[in-house]
């Protein structure tokens, strides 16, 4: 099992809280996600959630682009489509469950 490392910034900041974690295991995607933080705060989650996975293709885009692997701007283009093809036609189904 391999582990990322966590951010400077999360390790500085007494309020930092994790808000997901995906892993693939057994040839299937498998998430942990830190939902109701934003509804607490009377901000939708849809809203929020999609704030945070847009930030998250442009931190993938600058990564990609910082190592001289691809333009920042054909990743992004590229992971709309990619994003937009799954939500319309899935490639797996999502199956599981939800616990504390």
């Amino acid at each position: 099992m391999t582990e990322l490392g966590i951010p400077p910034a999360a390790t500085r900041d007494p309020r930092a809280f994790e808000m997901m974690r995906v892993w693939i295991a057994e040839h299937r995607l498998h998430c942990a996600m830190n939902i109701g933080v934003y509804e607490a705060q009377c901000i939708a989650e849809e809203r929020a959630w999609g704030i945070i996975l847009a930030d998250a293709a442009q931190h993938l885009a600058d990564a990609l682009s910082s190592e001289g692997l691809r333009e920042r701007k054909d990743v992004l283009r590229d992971i709309r489509t990619h994003f937009q093809a799954e939500l319309d036609d899935p490639t797996s189904r999502t199956c599981g469950s939800f616990r504390d």
